[in-house]
């Protein structure tokens, strides 16, 4: 137990003023307060406050304890931040009860960043037929949510992107068809929508894109894997410390570091204070100099890296490797204090050395000050991942089982474009991708960006439509609508219930390319689906629960967890990493928080 002689002088002479302003008060209270006072309020258990108090005091200590603290932080004056003693003195002697503790710490409001996405609106077909998107294959949404539910509280609204929960998983597509020479297979499949309402029949349209696999071990070939050039830039700033950001980021980049081969080379830059080269370009071979820079970083000092981005660009252009893998890793607790103020100018920083072949991806630890809107942004501009690391076992999934698909992407900049038949649909919404839909002119522009698929990688985009003569969202109009003439009345399409277009580059870039197929209005019940769609809808319905969604009706957690459950039963393979079965752990921690929002 500390001692500090200038706190015991402070809390006597504030004890005295404290006594003259009361008055006079039991023996017990004065006995408690002055314990207190001589104790210069340090860092005390109750068992050893006990110990130090007369026997006839100590028992009552124990006893009444948390009165006084939660008198005082039920105080609406208290601002969150240390309860000073003269706070703790002036409860005591009023209430004759003391909670034996230091300084009282209240927790300040988490300042988390989350950008704040309406969810996309409902269409008429014949208003607006087509939907055009970029691909999501961030995961960084639903590692954050989980920790949300694992520590107890539902994850604030805008912490929720869906098509990243959904997209968080592995899907197989035993259904997909691989469209000319593209680097994946194409699956889409429509079901009866389980969310809809009594009096309506919606249908669930699911697109579904699968990368060719590819794996990454010291064994492969090197011309199967580009070699690659890594550059971590690692945030070592005083707010790092905490075992959940720093010490988990440490592990994580010894799980990548023992994925490296030969072939590959490792730097590592590092800011606070200042900016340091702590680790110059590396073969990724010496992995015991590397495990020794990574294990010799410490956190410390303000967050003030001057030029950091720039000195990790600059150790990437060093590095170069033509026609291979190069990106800066950003690892950080969410400040970006790197020595860039500008928003706008960083974000063209990054455009710039995306141009050139260098990506970015970001990887946040940790809550508090998580800046989750710039983090997403950096890594969509840098043709990178985003990616939240809340334990050990995401590291391992994101490092190590998903090596190939973090680093090695087969198709850049892929949009998804869907022209909805008015013929077949009279209404139809995006679920998820708020900030990833693109105007419909972009789909042909290859200036404009959108998402990079990595090696082995699944997405999923899903639509809910209303089939033209059921009960919609809209009313019907009485007089014929503008844009009615867009109806096909062809009968070689009257089976179609919309066109599936698919743009893509080769990593390598030059002129995107295009591949097509028509999505047959052909629909079945949910509990016929392939596994993967009754999955991916379960998570989709768990996703627009967690953002109070006015479009899923009486859709609970609980039904997530009985499709969930169902789905994995009905193929117990699709589950081998375990990943499904703690999504119904968690969709049940969420159902008994339902309330505490």
């Amino acid at each position: 137990m500390s001692f500090d002689p200038l706190s015991k002088i402070s809390a006597s002479t504030m004890l005295k003023n404290e006594n003259k302003r009361i008055g006079k008060k039991s023996t017990k209270n004065v006995l408690l307060i002055t314990a207190i006072a001589s104790l210069g309020l340090t860092a005390c258990s109750p068992s050893q406050m006990s110990k130090t108090l007369p026997a006839e005091t100590s028992s009552t200590v124990n006893q009444d304890a948390a009165v006084v603290s939660e008198s005082i932080m039920a105080s609406p004056s208290v601002k969150p931040s240390v309860i000073s003693q003269q706070m703790m003195i002036r409860s005591a002697a009023q209430t004759g009860i003391v909670r034996p503790l230091p300084s009282i710490i209240v927790t300040p409001e988490a300042k988390d960043n989350y950008q704040k996405n309406a969810a996309n609106p409902v269409h008429r077909t014949t208003d607006m037929a087509v939907s055009t998107l970029s691909i999501d294959t961030d995961t960084g949404s639903y590692a954050n949510v989980r920790r949300y539910l694992n520590e107890g509280q539902l994850p604030p609204v805008n912490a929720v992107r869906v098509e990243e929960l959904i997209n968080y998983f592995n899907y197989q597509f035993d259904d997909g068809k691989r469209l000319g020479s593209a680097p994946f297979v194409v699956s889409t499949e429509v079901v009866d929508s389980p969310w809809d309402r009594a009096d309506q029949d919606n249908k669930i349209v699911k697109v579904g894109i699968k990368a060719v696999d590819s794996s990454w071990s010291q064994k492969t070939d090197k011309r199967s894997i580009p070699p690659a050039n890594l550059v971590f830039l690692v945030d070592v700033s005083g707010s790092m410390s905490s075992r959940d950001k720093l010490p988990l980021a440490q592990s994580s980049l010894k799980l990548l570091t023992e994925q490296m081969r030969a072939q590959d080379s490792i730097s590592i830059v590092t800011y606070s204070g200042s900016t340091s080269v702590a680790l110059p370009a590396t073969n990724g071979d010496q992995k015991a100099k590397i495990l020794a820079a990574i294990e010799g970083l410490n956190a410390s000092g303000s967050t003030n890296g001057e030029d950091a981005l720039k000195l990790a660009y600059r150790q990437a252009e060093q590095g170069l490797k033509k026609n291979g893998i190069n990106r800066i890793m950003m690892l950080t607790d969410g400040d970006f204090n790197v020595g860039i103020s500008d928003v706008d100018e960083m974000l063209d920083l990054v455009k710039a050395n995306r141009d050139r072949d260098i990506s970015l991806s970001t990887v946040g630890f940790g809550r508090g000050n998580l800046n989750d809107h710039m983090m997403e942004q950096m890594a969509d501009n840098g043709n990178g991942n985003y990616s939240y690391i809340d334990s050990l076992t995401e590291a391992k999934k994101v490092f190590g089982d998903e090596l190939a698909a973090t680093f090695n992407t087969v198709a850049k900049d892929v949009k998804v474009q869907v022209e909805f038949n008015p013929d077949v649909v009279s209404e139809w919404r995006l679920i998820g991708y708020e900030n990833r839909v693109l105007a419909e002119e972009d789909f042909n522009n290859d200036k404009i960006d959108a998402g990079e698929l990595g090696a082995g990688k699944a997405v999923i985009a899903l639509f809910e439509v209303t089939p033209k003569g059921q009960k919609g969202l809209y009313s019907d109009r009485r007089y014929a609508n503008s844009n009615a003439s867009i109806s096909s009345n062809n009968k070689k399409n009257s089976n179609e219930l919309g066109y599936l277009k698919i743009r893509y580059k080769e990593p390598t870039g030059g002129s995107s390319k295009l591949v097509s197929q028509p999505i047959n209005k052909a629909s079945h019940a949910l509990n016929k689906a392939s596994i993967d769609t009754q999955f991916a809808m379960a998570v989709a319905g768990f996703g627009q629960r967690l953002t109070q969604s006015d479009y899923i009706n009486d859709w609970q957690y609980s039904d997530s967890t009985k499709l969930a459950k169902s789905s994995i039963a009905d193929r117990p393979s699709s589950d081998t990493d375990g990943t499904r079965r703690n999504f119904v752990t968690l969709t049940e921690l969420a159902s008994t928080l339902k309330n505490s929002r």
